[in-house]
């Protein structure tokens, strides 16, 4: 599952707690050219000024941008990230929920494939 950055880490948490964790999507945003989302999706990265940069309100009042990280420090910012389907308890679609196994999705949305 490809997702908003930070679906990995949830997911993560989920099984660590034993907690069912399930992804709510549009039949819309299904890929069926994708298979292996790893190795498939180009994974989008921002410009890394996002994660070096806060911006907050300086002792002159003002609004102000201050640097977190040392100057030379190169950094990745992804836009998105990839969850293993081995931590999704399921799929919550227009159609019901799926399991995010590649057949049931198939059978599931047969008339899109």
């Amino acid at each position: 599952m490809a997702n908003k950055i930070g679906t990995y880490l949830k997911a993560l948490s989920a099984k660590d707690n034993n907690i069912p964790f399930y992804i709510a999507l549009p039949a819309s945003t299904f890929d069926f050219e994708i298979i292996d989302g790893v190795k498939d999706i180009p994974v989008e990265t921002r410009s890394e000024d996002e994660v070096k940069y806060m911006r907050g309100v300086n002792s002159k009042g003002e609004v102000d941008e201050l640097l977190i990280t040392p100057k030379e420090s190169p950094a990745l910012n992804y836009g998105f990230d990839i969850t293993p389907n081995r931590l999704v308890t399921g799929l919550i679609t227009e159609r019901g929920i799926i399991r995010p196994v590649l057949k049931e999705i198939e059978k599931a949305f047969k008339d899109l494939l």
